[in-house]
């Protein structure tokens, strides 16, 4: 899992992420390529 600050220009890079917020957190998840996790700072 990346720590980015923009987790806008990492969504772009595959169709299938998703932003999802938990517990405070923002996060990009991916089903179909999990190298694409991501967390904002």
């Amino acid at each position: 899992m990346k720590v980015v600050h923009s987790l806008k220009t990492i969504r772009k890079r595959h169709r299938a992420s998703r932003i999802v917020r938990r517990r405070g957190r923002v996060y990009v998840i991916n089903k179909r390529n999990p190298r694409f996790k991501a967390r904002q700072r």
